[in-house]
């Protein structure tokens, strides 16, 4: 890349947006916490050099594993010991409610910036009339497939899973047969992480199994639909899907995608940049849908995601965190991370931005993804979530593995989510 700040001057970036009006005394280090996906980290560095010229501060990363259930997991100790050492916290969407105490109120410092974003996010950081982070980028899951051998076929995209199902036997089968005996033909998040709980949502929800728990409180798993769509994934396992994928996390699935041994993965956006990249094996050649329905073509689902920035209450450079949150949650730095690694901005702007229309399109037709989002099941469940989640998974990884059935799994889920429940979440 020939100027990779052609779409980020340090002078572009005003006094409200690095320092918020704020008289540093001395330059700070501040440490970040974020998990590593793909090139995040690498991004992530880059794109703070504007911030650090301008303002003195120096930025230090601290990478987490990949895994989000592990990443809260590590935050949960760290913030329970009150510890000083991290200043921001890169979150996912579902964490606000969780972690709110642990966190800087934002409010004051953000009243001119919190219109640019999507409403619907910046509520979901909101708790208590205080809002707890700022989102540097959304999130949705799409069906990523394989141009080239949908046409050499003569099939189409998918509409619901059945045809999913049966258009990737089809193709595995035949390309085995023209001599690739790695090819899968769907690969996805089957691990017993908070990845899973995203991946088996979105089959429950489409074939109208529902969320989980419902915005009322209500626990409504235990559903002949919910076990309808699981016993459909449990069908995948070691035919159009490898037994391995009982393992697999994000990059795991994308690692078999982009050296060209899937006919179809479950992933997030980030993977489409990486996949046109120039040592991608399938670059130029595959696209990005909706995911399919279950039972009806109507009910598509894509779980809402995100990542977002949060200031610990127990940091000793407050000011230069709150700084540094603002200038990542920016237009620049969204414009940025789209163009170079197609993360979806929450700055509305810029879906009608001319570069991003021109250099990533896909941007644009990832709206059709987000009119299928849901979310998880945080709200309601407030600061149980987390266990919440990992009975969830749990109960669909031992389904899935062969260790019990559907039934008999989302019955006990069901008694186990009613006694975590009590008298109120």
């Amino acid at each position: 890349m020939k100027n990779p700040w052609k779409f980020i001057n340090p002078s572009l970036l005003s006094i409200s947006i690095v320092a918020s009006a704020i008289n540093f005394a001395q330059a700070a280090e501040v440490v970040l916490v974020s998990g590593a996906v793909g090139k995040d980290i690498e991004v992530l560095k880059e794109v703070v050099k504007p911030w650090e010229k301008s303002t003195g501060n120096k930025l230090t990363v601290f990478p987490m594993p990949a895994s989000t259930t592990d990443q809260f997991g590590q935050y949960r100790l760290w913030l329970a010991a009150g510890n000083a050492d991290i200043d921001v916290y890169q979150t996912d969407v579902i964490w606000a409610p969780q972690l709110a105490n642990n966190f800087v109120d934002l409010t004051p410092y953000t009243r001119d910036i919190v219109d640019q974003h999507f409403p619907s996010i910046i509520e979901s950081q909101t708790t208590n009339g205080k809002l707890i982070a700022l989102p540097i980028f959304t999130d949705a899951p799409a069906l990523f497939y394989r141009k080239d051998l949908l046409k050499k076929y003569n099939k189409t995209v998918p509409n619901t899973w059945e045809e999913l199902t049966e258009t990737a036997k089809y193709i595995q089968t035949k390309e085995r047969e023209a001599g690739n005996p790695d090819m899968w033909g769907f690969v996805w998040q089957g691990n017993a992480y908070e990845g899973l709980t995203c991946d088996a949502l979105e089959w429950v929800k489409s074939f109208g199994g529902g969320q989980i728990v419902e915005a009322d409180g209500t626990i409504s798993i235990n559903n002949p639909k919910a076990v309808e769509a699981l016993k459909m994934a449990k069908s995948w396992i070691g035919d159009i899907s490898p037994a391995g994928v009982l393992a697999y996390q994000e990059e795991d699935a994308r690692g078999v995608w982009q050296t060209g041994n899937a006919v179809f993965m479950r992933n997030w956006p980030y993977a489409y940049a990486l996949g046109n990249s120039e040592e991608s094996a399938i670059k130029d050649k595959f696209g990005a849908a909706p995911l399919p329905s279950g039972t009806s073509p109507n009910k598509s689902a894509a779980t809402l995601g995100g990542w977002n920035v949060a200031v610990s209450k127990y940091s000793k450079h407050k000011e230069a965190s709150i700084s540094l949150v603002k200038y990542l949650a920016s237009e620049e730095v969204q414009k940025y991370r789209a163009l170079h690694s197609s993360n979806l901005p929450t700055i509305i702007s810029l879906y009608d931005d001319k570069d991003i229309k021109e250099q990533q399109p896909i941007i644009a037709q990832w709206k059709d993804v987000f009119l299928h989002a849901v979310p998880r099941p945080s709200a309601p469940t407030k600061i149980k979530y987390n266990e919440v989640s990992s009975k969830f998974f749990s109960a669909v990884h031992s389904t899935l593995a062969g260790s019990g059935s559907a039934e008999e799994n989302l019955e006990l889920l069901e008694y186990e989510l009613e006694t975590l429940k009590g008298n109120n979440w």
